[in-house]
């Protein structure tokens, strides 16, 4: 990793507005003057933490104390949080430079494109007319035109993984249980993740060490306690692939409405994977897998964990319940839907007390058993991973985002299992349309996953800055 604060906010300044990316929806105005008081305590021979003045950018729904969080909605446009998201402080205790905001899809509802009420579009940053897909889409295009060196994005079924395939960067979603989503605005509790988004293995490594860990103010993590590697980088190996073994989900590749064009670089990134020493099984079978994809599994506690959330920002929450916001028509036209949907259950009782009761993670027979039926296939293959294409299709075009919304793979494994997965850039369809591999393992083995990422990132080098995005002239 490599700082220069100065550096990023001339580049935002010079590229965000005026090419109508619009990834950075608000700047911190103490940035500067937190980053010159790092290097007058240098100068003294303080020690300073293993992010010093690293420039990073958030996603709009991580609370931070300095300026709002919107969670992409105009009805929260002015809030501003009592304090940070336990991953926020993490990074600021790390002497980390929060420079920016970035945009979200509003509420986090779209996996498809970034599009909020309360600051508008964003647009990918390798194609300005195709999407960055949702949730995270403004933290990918940030990171990926150098605006930052990375960022924190959060991920209920693709909002880390599917904008960071997206964008070719690195996105890790890590196993329930393994980081904190303490002062991050829920869409769904027991699904949400929050996590890093970079342009390299090892940057995603070095900011996965500072922001995963026991947050006693995110109960789920109590089940990831004193099962946090030491350092997530003595795992990256370039030979890590040697004697890998990979089970390929066919059930995640050859969909009906897949591109020829992503196919055809999967199925080369299966010859690269080989080349570099790893088994490839293909096809993995796992039992019931259709059934366990098609299987609803989820429960939609939207309402009761936003109500939640409201009660930590005090007496200055603009409202206690996200149907006031339905009810006063705050909101943008992709969210209405969403809102309406959630609308219906109670806001006042968890899932497991409601009527008709939905069991969170621990709790839920179906995502125990897809994820036992799962494990047990990785068990008879002794696998080490099991990969196919984060997206199956390119990115839409910015004006059919719903109509183009195709090829989304990371709803359905990941998320539900409870497993972590990450993405890595694997190449470009149509010439500039960055495509990725994700790589699923077993819970807590997010050690793995570096390794099979570095050692595939190191032997391909698949990751180019998008054009149109150069360094300035002094």
């Amino acid at each position: 990793m490599q700082s220069g604060d100065k550096g990023e906010l001339a580049r935002i300044a010079a590229y965000d507005k005026p090419r109508e990316m619009n990834a950075i929806i608000m700047i911190n105005d103490n940035a500067l003057n937190r980053a010159e008081a790092m290097d007058a305590a240098r100068l003294t021979g303080k020690k300073l933490g293993p992010l010093y003045c690293v420039p990073v950018v958030v996603k709009d729904n991580f609370d931070t104390y300095d300026f709002p969080t919107t969670g992409g909605s105009i009805a929260l446009k002015d809030s501003l949080p009592p304090d940070d998201a336990f991953m926020v402080q993490k990074l600021r205790e790390a002497d980390a430079i929060i420079i920016a905001k970035t945009n979200m899809a509003e509420w986090a509802f779209s996996p498809r494109e970034t599009i909020s009420s309360s600051f508008g579009t964003t647009a990918n940053a390798y194609a300005l007319g195709r999407v960055p897909a949702g949730s995270s889409g403004g933290t990918a295009s940030a990171v990926a035109a150098s605006f930052a060196i990375a960022g924190l994005g959060s991920d209920t079924g693709n909002s880390i993984r599917g904008p960071s395939s997206h964008l070719a960067l690195v996105g890790i979603r890590s196993t329930i249980g393994l980081t904190s989503r303490d002062g991050v605005i829920p869409l769904i509790a027991d699904r949400d993740i929050a996590g890093p988004m970079a342009r390299s293995v090892r940057d995603a490594a070095i900011m996965f060490n500072v922001v995963a860990g026991y947050d006693p103010a995110d109960p789920i993590t109590a089940e990831g306690k004193d099962k946090k590697a030491e350092d997530y980088t003595k795992f990256l190996d370039k030979d890590g692939l040697k004697g890998a073994r990979l089970g390929v989900l066919r059930e995640f590749v050859n969909t009906k409405d897949a591109d020829p064009q992503v196919i055809a670089i999967f199925e080369q990134a299966l010859r690269d994977l080989a080349a570099a020493g790893a088994v490839i099984i293909d096809p993995l079978t796992v039992k019931d897998m259709q059934s366990h994809i098609d299987t609803e599994n989820n429960c939609p506690s939207f309402r009761y964990d936003m109500a939640q959330y409201l009660k930590t920002l005090g007496d200055k929450a603009p409202f206690k319940d996200v149907n006031w916001v339905l009810e006063n028509g705050l909101y943008g036209p992709d969210a209405k839907g969403g809102l309406e949907y959630f609308s219906a259950f109670p806001a006042d009782r968890p899932p497991e007390a409601w009527d008709e009761p939905c069991l969170r993670y621990l709790d839920n027979p179906l995502r125990a058993s897809y994820r036992q039926d799962v494990l047990d296939a990785m068990d008879t293959n002794n696998l080490d991973a099991l990969i196919f294409p984060t997206w199956s299709n390119p990115p839409a075009h910015l004006d059919k985002g719903r109509e183009e919304y195709k090829g989304d793979n990371s709803q359905s494994l990941a998320p539900s299992t409870g497993m972590p997965a990450i993405t890595v850039p694997m190449g470009y369809s149509y010439g500039k349309l960055p495509a990725g591999l994700q790589m699923v393992a077993r819970p807590y083995a997010e050690g793995k996953l570096f390794t099979l990422a570095y050692a595939y990132e190191q032997a391909t080098h698949h990751r180019r800055p998008p054009e149109g995005f150069d360094e300035l002239k002094p």
